[in-house]
């Protein structure tokens, strides 16, 4: 029998190159590895078979195990079966694909939408459709990785902008004699818990005729009363040329989308490489994303319901004297730590202690500021919350203080 393949990988110069580096990545602590959960997503879960408090979770309004959107996948997939078959422009193209962009237009309030296999394949894919050789790129310092290197396959020029600098920003385009110009931007940033400058945004682009795109992947069911995105939180009539989410954070499914008009939906389908060359969502995939805006648009309270308890997190980690950088209205609590290890060690703590925090570090964030991402959501309650922070506060000293008691003690009812 022949050995398997790789067998002998470590032996050879190559396999020796490799383990040096993953061994650098092991010692500067940035070495990543798996954890495994057993069970669904909830505000508790089980993990590496410890039941834990979950307070990472991007599962803002805690739909990824709701029953509707479970029965409505087995419905689904029941009528239409698993996959897709093939890319929509070929026989991929399905009744709930096409149900699910109407769905997502009228949530949204444009004229259209166009679906894409995820957050990654939206932007990766839109930017170089919409920018290349001669044209120039403005992206904020802060964008996700997927802004970034949507933004190195495009071949575009790109300014990178201090982080909501309007004012390098407009300088930059007064600057800029390229063809065609591309402002995009994060709505909520998700490592930093802030929120783009949108109307500055809008009108700079208005003023200096670039095309503005926004990535909503955190801010769809977050933001604004009903949920309905940053467009709402700010009470912008006029349209963003591309207004880009996700379903797989507040809606609780997987899969984005492009929310636009039906000239630049048209545009998308026939440019974007990365919605042309793959396979159709599953149909249950989108039988759910659409029973989850239904949810939000019947259920008004879910929202409220995650407003209440970002009001109340943020209330006590104030009140204990936890230091974070947010802002209001957004379940987004970056403590900053500083040094990667520290971070992890800190990480450490708290799972054994039952609460499960991911400690965030470079490249996902700039050196020196690693950092543990706390995150809220709907499903928490009030003694979730109390819990998190006892034993927040109890990590940080031991890690700070040297195990030194502290007198301070986490209010009641949070």
């Amino acid at each position: 029998m022949a050995n398997p393949m790789g067998k002998n990988f470590g032996n050879n110069s190559r396999g020796q190159e490799i383990a040096s580096d993953v061994q650098e990545l092991k010692d500067r602590g940035l070495f990543r590895t798996f954890r495994v959960v057993s069970g669904p997503q909830g505000p508790e879960i089980i993990i590496d078979g410890k039941k834990v408090l979950l307070m990472c979770s991007n599962d803002y309004l805690g739909l990824a195990n709701h029953p509707e959107l479970r029965d409505a996948a087995l419905k689904a997939i029941e009528k239409y079966g698993v996959g897709a078959g093939s890319s929509r422009l070929i026989s991929g193209n399905m009744e709930l694909h096409i149900m699910l962009e109407e769905r997502i237009a009228a949530f949204k309030g444009t004229e259209s939408a166009l679906l894409f296999n995820s957050g990654y394949h939206a932007n990766t894919g839109i930017i170089p459709a919409m920018v290349g050789r001669g044209d120039i790129i403005f992206s904020d310092e802060l964008n996700h990785a997927s802004i970034i290197d949507g933004c190195r396959l495009s071949f575009a020029e790109t300014v990178v902008y201090p982080h909501r600098n309007m004012n390098f920003l407009e300088d930059a385009l007064k600057k800029s004699v390229y063809r065609r110009k591309l402002i995009v931007t994060d709505a909520v940033f998700s490592m930093d818990g802030d929120i783009a400058p949108l109307p500055e945004i809008i009108k700079l682009g208005e003023r200096y005729n670039a095309f503005v795109m926004v990535d909503e992947a955190h801010s769809t069911g977050v933001l604004g009363e009903r949920g309905r995105g940053v467009r709402e939180f700010f009470g912008i009539d006029n349209d963003i040329d591309i207004l880009m989410g996700t379903l797989g954070k507040a809606l609780g499914c997987f899969g984005a989308y492009a929310a636009v008009s039906r000239q630049m939906r048209d545009y998308l389908t026939n440019r974007a490489r990365s919605f042309i060359f793959t396979t159709a969502l599953p149909p249950a995939i989108c039988a759910s994303a659409i029973r989850a805006m239904d949810i939000i648009e019947n259920n008004p309270a879910i929202v409220k319901r995650l407003h209440k308890n970002i009001e109340c997190l943020s209330n006590g980690l104030r009140s204990v004297g936890i230091s974070y950088i947010s802002e209001q209205n957004i379940p987004v609590y970056p403590i900053i730590i500083g040094d990667a290890q520290k971070t992890m060690t800190i990480c450490g703590h708290l799972f054994d202690e039952g609460v499960f925090i991911q400690g965030i570090r470079p490249p996902t964030v700039p050196e020196g500021t690693s950092r543990l991402r706390l995150t809220v959501t709907a499903g928490h309650t009030g003694e979730h919350i109390s819990r998190c922070l006892r034993v927040v506060l109890l990590a940080m000293e031991k890690e700070f203080f040297n195990g030194k008691k502290i007198n301070r003690k986490v209010p009641q009812g949070y």
